[in-house]
């Protein structure tokens, strides 16, 4: 699967572009600016982009208007026919937001039922009940997402729903040779509408992919080989940026041995989960770490751990957003990207990552741990790797039976000699490739 030897780019299109957050239906082609990013998201080594809703919506692109227009605030489908091909052309694969637990009220079909109540054809689209009153006073009563009810939920156990659905992904692949999908809020979605949308999937496209916004739970329920091919890795994403506040690596590695560990139980071994340090959703990783130099060490081990890394367009130089300041906050249109050190870093751990058999689908196991320091090893049978990272401000020197005299450190290319213990100055990271 090309998804497991990706590193992807997220971005939020309404954000990103600048568009205003209600739909004032005046057309702009503002999509086309993701072509000017291309060079940047090249160097940058991501060669997968996902994008966050781009369909008509009435806000912010999770309240579905139509699921088979481009959202006329970012442009038309031939502007984003356009974009998806030059991102194609650069061997960059698209990945769009599938958001199919529920629509806007802007939704034909629904606004259908509040006109022609039972008599719509599309009353049992969703789980609506006229003898009630909804907050908009509609004179009829349905659920909400998480009672949220300007997102209208849909009855994904009607068979003309899920033809609809599938109808317009069909389309999308058909339209803009779209390479996957991510679901949002997965967890919430009907299991057999999984299973028959993965199998509609396979039959679309060789290696479509399946990725599925799960935030707690065991991902194996909705991550399978008839289900989903992929989970966002919440509970690293908390463990990663919580082990370097409080300067205590136990917890990221605790979690990486229960999720990929080699003992028997572990719960997604031989498994994909997307990696972050921050989204569209969550305060950015800059602004939530508390000491800066621990930057690139937390991208260090978001690309070295198990799983697909992926960058949230702006966070790769360091961009701020706090959640706290609202949803806008994190999801900013900036006028021009930025390359500095730290993206020159995230490069290198991307090129790394992509050419590493180890880092793509090596086993993980830990070496060496304190509350500052670790050293894990990332290993397939034919390449080991070593992800080694120090938190502290002071050198620290490892003692441990390497199991080799060398090794080539994969960002740097310097080359690394075990013999006397292995020093790792402050604030450090490697990725030991070993000699056989």
């Amino acid at each position: 699967m090309w998804a497991y030897e990706s590193v992807f780019y997220q971005i939020y299109p309404l954000g990103f572009c600048g568009a205003p957050f209600e739909n004032d239906g005046v057309p702009a082609s503002r999509i086309k600016k993701v072509e000017d990013w291309i060079p940047h998201i090249k160097k940058l080594g991501a060669n997968a982009v996902y994008f966050s809703p781009v369909f008509e919506s009435d806000t912010h692109g999770y309240n579905t208007r139509d699921y088979k227009k481009i959202d006329t605030r970012l442009g038309t489908n031939e502007d984003f026919k356009e974009v998806c091909r030059k991102l194609h052309e650069n061997g960059i694969k698209v990945v769009l937001d599938g958001v199919f637990n529920h629509v806007g009220r802007g939704f034909y079909q629904f606004q259908d039922v509040v006109k022609n109540r039972e008599n719509s054809p599309y009353l049992h689209w969703f789980h609506i009940s006229l003898e009630g009153n909804s907050n908009y006073n509609d004179g009829l009563w349905y659920e909400g997402w998480e009672g949220n009810y300007d997102l209208v939920k849909l009855n994904l156990q009607n068979n003309e729903v899920v033809e609809h659905i599938l109808d317009a992904v069909k389309y999308w692949v058909d339209t803009f040779d779209i390479d996957g999908l991510r679901l949002d809020v997965a967890y919430c979605l009907d299991e057999n509408f999984v299973r028959r949308l993965r199998a509609f999937t396979d039959g679309l496209k060789p290696e479509f992919y399946l990725l599925g916004e799960m935030l707690h739970g065991d991902y194996n329920r909705l991550m399978n080989d008839a289900m989903l091919h992929s989970a966002t890795n919440y509970e690293c994403y908390k463990g990663l940026f919580s082990s370097f506040n409080s300067m205590n690596m136990f917890e990221i590695v605790h979690s990486l041995l229960r999720q990929f560990g080699p003992e028997n139980w572990t719960l997604y071994r031989g498994k994909h989960l997307l990696s972050f340090v921050d989204n569209h959703d969550v305060t950015r990783v800059a602004s939530i770490l508390s000491n800066e130099k621990h930057l690139p060490l937390i991208y260090a081990m978001c690309f070295g751990m198990p799983g697909i890394p992926c960058v949230y367009y702006g966070s790769e130089w360091g961009a701020e957003g706090n959640k706290s300041q609202g949803d806008p906050a994190l999801r900013a249109c900036f006028e021009a990207p930025v390359f500095n050190e730290l993206s020159e870093w995230i490069s290198k751990l991307a090129k790394a990552k992509k050419e590493s058999q180890a880092l793509n689908y090596g086993d993980f196991k830990s070496i060496v741990l304190t509350n500052k320091q670790c050293i894990f090893e990332r290993k397939t049978e034919g390449e080991r790797v070593l992800v080694a990272i120090n938190a502290d401000s002071e050198a620290y020197t490892a003692h441990f039976d390497a199991g080799c005299g060398q090794a080539v450190d994969l960002i740097s290319g310097e080359l690394h000699d075990f013999g006397g213990g292995s020093q790792l100055p402050p604030y450090s990271a490697y990725f030991w490739k070993m000699e056989r």
